[in-house]
């Protein structure tokens, strides 16, 4: 699993960095390829750049490939893939549908893309807890009005939903949340309503980038974010990347179609444990692991030795 937005953080990927030429040139080549020291700021910051779309989504896509190729290192290879919105790039890298370097430049251009829309179209997003994905829907829709939408945009868990839209309308929807029996509504600190209609004017852009990009069949399953089901074809791949700049994000459905397919044990690669937070309230029989700083990433190729000889 890989994450995406928000899970970054100030020194992410350093211990790795230091440690492995391999990882080193990953960074090198998405600096050459985009002219942004992905590096600098992913390991010295501030926050405050890291936090900036443009560098945020180019900073977990490294740390989470560099985590990856750590893992196959020591053999690990997975069964299945799936990634959260900007995370699903990092799967399809894992995957052998995109090679590193397509990758940087989609992301490079995907972020500063939607970092535009949310210029041209100011929205922002909302967390909301204690509700079903139903309940949210309808939420989102008595709040939505003429030029002033919202709408789902992440299907996180079964009782946790971000919202996304016009912000009087994220705003109307986080009261009328409160009023139907949320536990708990959180304004979210954004450039924009991701993965929302308001992300229109990126999808075009993107869209004419991704058609033109080598995508190759996958060779590992890929499960993903606009269906929750698996894909493997470049041209299906194509046209699901496309929809899912203005499409939710069906995370919680994603790991549920993972488990009915007899998955036992996942492991998060890249940044943070959001994703691990996630799957362990949805999935409580399932192993979870963490690779995202040194010691995890060795503490995870560990454990799924010894689990390999217990099978």
């Amino acid at each position: 699993m890989f994450p995406g937005q928000a899970s970054q953080y100030v020194g992410m990927g350093r211990d790795l960095h230091d440690r492995y030429p391999r990882i080193q040139t990953l960074y090198r080549q998405a600096r050459e390829i985009t002219g942004a020291d992905i590096a600098g700021v992913s390991f010295d910051g501030p926050a405050e750049t890291l936090k900036q779309t443009n560098y945020t989504q180019l900073a977990i896509l490294v740390h989470s490939v560099a985590v990856a190729s750590q893992l196959n290192e020591h053999g690990i290879h997975p069964d299945y893939v799936a990634g959260h919105s900007v995370g699903e790039y990092a799967a399809l890298v894992a995957a052998g549908s995109l090679s590193f370097e397509e990758s940087v430049r989609l992301i490079h251009l995907r972020s500063r893309l939607m970092h535009e829309a949310g210029q041209k179209r100011p929205g922002t997003m909302a967390a909301v807890i204690g509700l079903s994905p139903l309940e949210v829907d309808e939420v989102c829709r008595s709040a939505s009005e003429e030029g002033e939408p919202v709408q789902s945009a992440n299907y996180n868990s079964p009782k946790q939903t971000v919202i996304a839209g016009a912000v009087p309308a994220v705003e109307r929807a986080m009261e009328n949340a409160r009023a139907a029996g949320a536990k708990k509504v959180v304004a979210l600190k954004v450039s924009g309503a991701f993965h929302s209609e308001l992300m229109e004017y990126a999808r075009r852009d993107l869209a004419e980038a991704i058609e033109k990009a080598s995508i190759c069949r996958a060779k590992t399953p890929v499960v993903a974010n606009v269906t929750a089901r698996i894909v493997s074809e470049p041209d299906e791949i194509r046209r699901l990347l496309i929809e899912q700049l203005t499409s939710p994000v069906r995370w919680a459905e994603s790991m549920q179609t993972l488990t009915d397919r007899g998955v036992d044990t996942v492991v998060e690669a890249g940044p943070g444990n959001v994703l691990s937070g996630l799957m362990k309230r949805m999935h409580r029989g399932v192993n979870i692991l963490n690779a995202d700083k040194l010691e995890d990433v060795s503490s995870a190729v560990e454990t799924l030795g010894q689990l390999a000889v217990e099978r």
